[in-house]
C-alpha cells in the first residue's frame, strides 16, 4: 500500500529538530513497519505564525498549484500513485492546502493525524486557514489522535467512528536501560530534556527554576539537575536559574545532545522533571518512562496518556509552582525509595503500549480497512 505523506507544520527532513518532527518520523516508522511505502509528498510549511492574511492567500494558491503538479506526476508515473493521503498535524495555524485536493481527484482516503479544532478562530486573522482546516476534517475518512484532549474537540465536525486513539509512541528499546546504580539519597539525580525556545518551552523552564529555587530555600538541597536541550533561548534559560539561585553546584546544562547521550545521562538519572505547560503529550516523558524513570510533571494536554498517576510518576494542576515543589519535595525525601519501582513500572507500560508496534497495528489495521472498503472522496 503506498502512502503520500505531508507535514504542514514541519518537514520530517527540517534541520531544527522538535516533538513536532520527531512525531512525523515516527510515524513514518510506524507506517513502514505496518508494511507500507511512504512518500513524502511535499515540504511545503503552511504555518502563519501572525495571521497575516496575504500570506495564508498566497500559500493556498502555492498549494493548489503544488497539487496539479503531484497529480500530473502521479498521471505520468513519476511518482507512485497514493493508495492514502496521510496528513500529521493539521491545526489553524498549519492548514493542509494540498492533500485535500489530491485526495479528491485521485479519489482515494484521505486520513489526519494530530488535528485540533477551534472555531473561535473563524473569523478572526486565521479564519481562511481554519477554514481550510475545518473543510479538511469534514471530509476526512480517518482522524487519529495521541491526545485524548484533542478527540473531543473533533465530534463536532468528524464523524465518531472516523476518530481513533493511538497511544504516543517511540522507539522503546532504544531508550531501555539493563541496569541502574542504587539511589544516593544524599544526592537525587534530577534530569529534564526539553527546546530552549520563547513561549511555552520558557515558562515551563521558569516553573521548574522557581520550584527548585523555593526547595532549595527549604531546606531541600540533597540533588542535582542535569538539563538536556538548546535553542535560541538558551541564555534566558540559565538566567532563570540564575535569578532563582540554583547554580552550578545545583545545576549543569548538557546542550543538545545525541540520543545515545541522552540515554546514558537518562540512565544515570533518577527522576524527570517537567512542568509540562501547555505540553500537547511530552516525547520526552515517554523516552524517559522507557529508560525506566518515574516522571514528575504538569497534567497538561495529553501528558496522562503517558504517566499514570501514583504508578508511573506523577501529576500536578499545571502551571501550579506550588503543587510542583510540593511533590517534588516529596520525591526528594519521604517516597524517595519509591522511585526505582514507579520507574520500573514505568518502563513495563512504554513497553506495553508505547512501542511502534503498537501504534503500527493500529494505523495499519485503520487504513487496510479504509482501503478494501474503497472509501474515497466521492
Amino acid at each position: 500500500m503506498q502512502v503520500a505523506f505531508y507535514a504542514p507544520l514541519k518537514p520530517i527532513d527540517h534541520p531544527v529538530p522538535s516533538g513536532d518532527r520527531l512525531m512525523a518520523r515516527m510515524l513514518c516508522d510506524a507506517l513502514k513497519y505496518a508494511g507500507m511505502e511512504v512518500d513524502i509528498a511535499s515540504r511545503l510549511r503552511s504555518r502563519v505564525a501572525d495571521g497575516n492574511m496575504l500570506q495564508q492567500a498566497r500559500l493556498a494558491e502555492m498549494g493548489t498549484k503544488l497539487a496539479a503538479r503531484l497529480l500530473r506526476q502521479y498521471q505520468s508515473g513519476f511518482r507512485p500513485r497514493p493508495d492514502i493521503w496521510f496528513t500529521y498535524h493539521l491545526y489553524y495555524k498549519a492548514p493542509d492546502w494540498i492533500g485535500p485536493i489530491v485526495a479528491n481527484a485521485l479519489d482515494i482516503p484521505y486520513v489526519v493525524a494530530e488535528a485540533s479544532f477551534a472555531p473561535k478562530r473563524a473569523n478572526g486573522p486565521w479564519g481562511q486557514s481554519h477554514a481550510a482546516v475545518e473543510t479538511a476534517l469534514r471530509h476526512a475518512d480517518a482522524v487519529f489522535s495521541l491526545n485524548r484532549a484533542d478527540m473531543e474537540c473533533l465530534y463536532p465536525i468528524c464523524d465518531p467512528g472516523s476518530v481513533h486513539f493511538v497511544p504516543p509512541f517511540t522507539q522503546v528499546e532504544n531508550w531501555s536501560v539493563t541496569s541502574r546504580k542504587a539511589i544516593d539519597p544524599g544526592c537525587v539525580q534530577l534530569v529534564t530534556t526539553a527546546m530552549m525556545r520563547k513561549g511555552d518551552k520558557l515558562k515551563s523552564y521558569d516553573l521548574l527554576a522557581r520550584s527548585l529555587g523555593l526547595a532549595l530555600r527549604n531546606g531541600v538541597d540533597h540533588w542535582r539537575l542535569t538539563v538536556i536541550g538548546d535553542g535560541p533561548a538558551r541564555s534566558d534559560v540559565e538566567a532563570l536559574f540564575d535569578q532563582h539561585m540554583v547554580t552550578a553546584s545545583h545545576v549543569s546544562f548538557s546542550g543538545q545532545c545525541m540520543p545515545d547521550q541522552t540515554r546514558e545521562i537518562l540512565g544515570n538519572s533518577d527522576l524527570f522533571v517537567w512542568p509540562a505547560i501547555n505540553e500537547a503529550f511530552g516525547m520526552a516523558l515517554l523516552e524517559a518512562q522507557a529508560a525506566g524513570l518515574p516522571v514528575l510533571a504538569g497534567d497538561a494536554g495529553g501528558v496522562s496518556g503517558i504517566v499514570s498517576e501514583g504508578m508511573t510518576g506523577w501529576l500536578v494542576p499545571v502551571g501550579d509552582e506550588a503543587a510542583f515543589t510540593d511533590r517534588l519535595t516529596r520525591c526528594l525525601t519521604c517516597d524517595v525509595e519509591a522511585l526505582r519501582p514507579i520507574g520500573e513500572a514505568g518502563a513495563s507500560k512504554a513497553m506495553q503500549h508505547h512501542t511502534v508496534a503498537a501504534a503500527a497495528n493500529i494505523l495499519g489495521t485503520t487504513l487496510r480497512n479504509l482501503v478494501s472498503d474503497g472509501q474515497g472522496r466521492s
